[in-house]
């Protein structure tokens, strides 16, 4: 106790009362802004470690080849969208939905359609990013992309958000607007 009470007293005579006050309300207001924004100034720092230890290989902006069972573990440890190629997505969706689970199907359908259209130069993936953010850019980019993109961010914001039952029509019709993206960009390109 004595430490204590010597740690305050000297406390004292370096700084006044109105400075610690400040100083306690601002490392109060840290706190509380670092416990808020917990997940994301987190994850940030975690991506910057990772940009950090990957910038010395070798830039290679082409999509990585990865199993489907490569992928589901990535899908479920990342929120980010995994640089594979778009096949991988599209099996992994075939996979889920050839399983009834058509929910994690739609979703792994949305991933390839936004994966070929950051391949494919139409949009650059910024993560956080929403579905209809990420749908309004892509029409922003390429008209034609706009219809298709709206209806499938429509369809992913049900099933995921407004927690409908995902049913295989809406599998089907996601693979219908994933055709009509590639056409619509493969055609402009």
């Amino acid at each position: 106790m004595r430490e204590w009470t010597e740690l305050v007293a000297a406390w004292e005579d370096i700084f006044s009362l109105p400075l610690t006050v400040v100083v306690m309300i601002l490392a109060a207001l840290i706190a509380g802004a670092l416990w808020f924004f917990w997940p994301r100034w987190w994850k940030a720092v975690l991506r910057m470690r990772l940009r950090r230890g990957s910038s010395r290989a070798p830039k290679d902006r082409k999509a990585r080849e990865v199993s489907p069972e490569e992928l589901e573990e990535l899908s479920a440890s990342e929120e980010e969208l995994p640089e594979v190629a778009p096949v991988v997505f599209l099996a992994l969706a075939d996979r889920y939905a050839a399983e009834g689970r058509y929910a994690e199907a739609v979703r792994e359908r949305l991933r390839a359609m936004v994966r070929e259209l950051v391949d494919r130069g139409v949009i650059t993936h910024r993560p956080g990013w929403t579905v209809n953010e990420l749908a309004r850019e892509a029409g922003a980019s390429r008209p034609p992309v706009a219809p298709p993109m709206r209806d499938a961010s429509g369809i992913f914001t049900d099933i995921w958000y407004g927690k409908r039952p995902a049913l295989s029509e809406h599998d089907s019709r996601m693979r219908a607007l994933a055709g009509q993206v590639h056409e619509a960009v493969a055609g402009e390109a």
